[in-house]
């Protein structure tokens, strides 16, 4: 799936809902559904800096694409993670570099989101995107290393 499929998708899923109060139950369900990051990768330098909530960004090679892992200390958080997580993970670095990173608006997570927790997301992102151009050209085995 690429980058703009899975938006795409998410996209698609948030029009399902009418209520935004019915968006942060979904949100929060995509929080539970995050994968356990393991705890030696809940280090101060896998820290995003910028997020009100603490959230931890591990970022891995397996082959020529780019793995996320990611976790937070609170579960709405975990949910806007996760979404960028499911639109970036997998991907080369040069396609997570460039990337037209649309979905954020098209479901209204920015008018509906408090401007710190916006800012946190915007953070995330710029983390992402700082991996994908720091590992372009560095294609190695895969390892949770």
């Amino acid at each position: 799936m690429t980058i703009n499929e899975a938006q795409d998708e998410l996209i698609e899923d948030f029009e399902l809902f009418d209520e935004w109060e019915s968006k942060y139950e979904y949100i929060i369900d995509l929080g539970k559904q995050l994968p356990k990051l393991d705890e030696q990768f809940k280090t101060d330098e896998n820290i995003i800096k910028g997020c009100q909530s603490l959230v931890w960004l591990h970022a891995y090679m397996d082959g020529e694409k780019l793995v996320f892992e990611a976790d937070s200390d609170a579960i709405i958080v975990k949910g806007l993670v996760n979404m960028l997580v499911k639109v970036l993970s997998g991907h080369k670095p040069e396609e997570i570099a460039l990337a037209n990173i649309y979905f954020m608006d098209k479901v209204g997570l920015h008018q509906h989101l408090a401007q710190t927790r916006s800012n946190g997301l915007a953070s995330m992102l710029k983390q992402m995107r700082a991996y994908g151009v720091a590992y372009q050209g560095i294609p190695v085995a895969a390892s949770n290393n």
